[in-house]
């Protein structure tokens, strides 16, 4: 009778490990939660795929279908810029099959992302070994994978689920991978990469910074595209004045022009390349000013603003997280301390603020740099000529993620305040104990 229960258990015990195959089989199957701050673009695809359990399971393939979502930190990436990648697959097509439950923590998902359109390859994504108690008879349990990928072709990059594969720790180390029936799925998110452009390094000199009206001022331009039309014109504020002629650049991309200025209401003096002003492919405004005679018994009052420089400054250097709980894991939550950034330069350029942030160490090791995620906020002072943009919501990282920024245009400046809301993810079990990590910001 003993040797009869002692078989009974063995039996139980290797049904149970096999249990942790089968049910991670079927959980190929499901739809999707998109995470914060995704691009609109992305969707959720149905796709038909096969899992095929270990051996040891004595089950037969399980074919259905998986549904599941991609989405980017970066959905208009340059060329030569890492994108974060999040592949995930929830609301299983079937439930757990037997009357045993499985506990957390057991699985850890892996799989890859097909890359099509302007840039073909795969990218591979792990998950984490993180999921709740399944329940007898109870429905399987979303995962998610992350991976990155550069950006190396400009235009319309597919992002498509692929081949995924689910490994079980629970009394034995096994795998079931799940391969899509038909490549490639449907395409589930497609990023626009736009081509490195380079450095704007044209430059405008004046031979004088004043004249009477009518008189002609020599415009030295250089670094402008060799053999290239060149409009000179003259500037009031934004807007162009009548006092204009055109150019023809030299095979080293210099020119001299001797532009007549009439209007009084001239302020300055830009050249450009183009039908139109475009601060990549134009220099100035060189400032400039027309000396109009004074009337008899008059006094001529003048006023200088001169540019200043570009700033940050923060509201403190620490930040407090809020507390989890050992063995439930979850969201520590908080606010970045305040960045006020103060463009007093006056010119096209705008400006990006990015941050990075390393793992964080504790005395139960570490947890990883992406698990740090964000929620920027930007708001411009009343009366500043630029607008700024929040970055994306999402994970932060040791590759760098944008909080803020402001556009090049014809005058940029102003005064911004940027915030964020801090969310790490802190994995169930990690050590009691304090975890720091150090965020870094760099305004360019």
């Amino acid at each position: 009778m003993a040797l009869t229960r002692s078989r009974a258990a063995s039996r139980r015990r290797r049904w149970t490990a096999v249990l942790g195959v089968a049910a991670l089989a079927v959980a190929g199957g499901g739809a999707l939660a998109v995470p914060a701050g995704a691009a609109t673009a992305s969707q959720a695809v149905d796709f038909q795929t096969r899992c095929v359990p270990p051996p040891i399971a004595n089950i037969p393939p399980i074919e259905g279908t998986t549904t599941a979502q991609i989405t980017v930190d970066k959905p208009s990436p340059k060329v030569g810029e890492t994108v974060t990648v999040t592949y995930t697959v929830t609301k299983p097509a079937a439930s757990n099959p037997v009357d045993l439950a499985l506990p957390a923590d057991i699985l850890t998902p892996s799989g890859k992302v097909v890359l099509g359109g302007a840039q073909s390859g795969t990218v591979t994504v792990t998950g984490p070994k993180k999921n709740p108690p399944v329940p007898a008879k109870g429905s399987f349990p979303a995962f998610s994978m992350t991976g990155t990928f550069t950006a190396t072709e400009a235009g319309s990059i597919t992002l498509s689920p692929g081949d995924y594969n689910i490994h079980t720790s629970y009394l034995m180390e096994l795998d079931t991978p799940c391969t899509v029936l038909n490549p490639p799925a449907p395409v589930s998110e497609t990023v626009v990469a736009s081509p490195v452009t380079s450095p704007n390094t044209r430059t405008l000199q004046l031979d004088n910074a004043s004249g009477d009206p009518g008189v002609r001022v020599t415009v030295t331009g250089s670094k402008f595209t060799p053999l290239t039309e060149v409009t000179v014109v003259g500037r009031a504020g934004a807007a162009e004045t009548a006092d204009r002629m055109t150019v023809t650049t030299d095979s080293e991309g210099g020119f001299a022009a001797r532009l007549k200025v009439n209007d009084p209401a001239t302020t300055g003096i830009v050249a450009y390349e183009g039908a139109a002003w475009d601060a990549e492919k134009g220099a100035g405004p060189a400032a400039y000013k027309v000396i109009v005679p004074a009337p008899p018994n008059s006094q001529t009052i003048t006023a200088a603003v001169t540019p200043g420089e570009l700033s940050m400054t923060q509201a403190g250097d620490a930040v407090q997280l809020s507390s989890v709980d050992f063995g439930a894991g979850g969201a520590a939550t908080g606010a970045l301390q305040t960045v006020t950034v103060k463009d007093f330069r006056g010119g096209p350029a705008g400006w990006s603020l990015t941050g990075k942030v390393t793992d964080f160490t504790g005395p139960g090791g570490s947890i990883g740099a992406g698990n740090l995620s964000w929620t920027p906020a930007c708001t411009a002072k009343a009366g500043s000529p630029s607008a700024c943009a929040a970055g994306s919501a999402g994970p932060v990282g040791s590759g760098g993620a944008t909080l803020a920024s402001t556009p090049n245009g014809t005058l940029t400046g102003g005064e911004f305040t940027v915030d964020a809301g801090l969310s790490l993810d802190v994995p169930a079990f990690t050590a009691p104990g304090s975890y720091a990590g150090v965020l870094t910001l760099t305004l360019s």
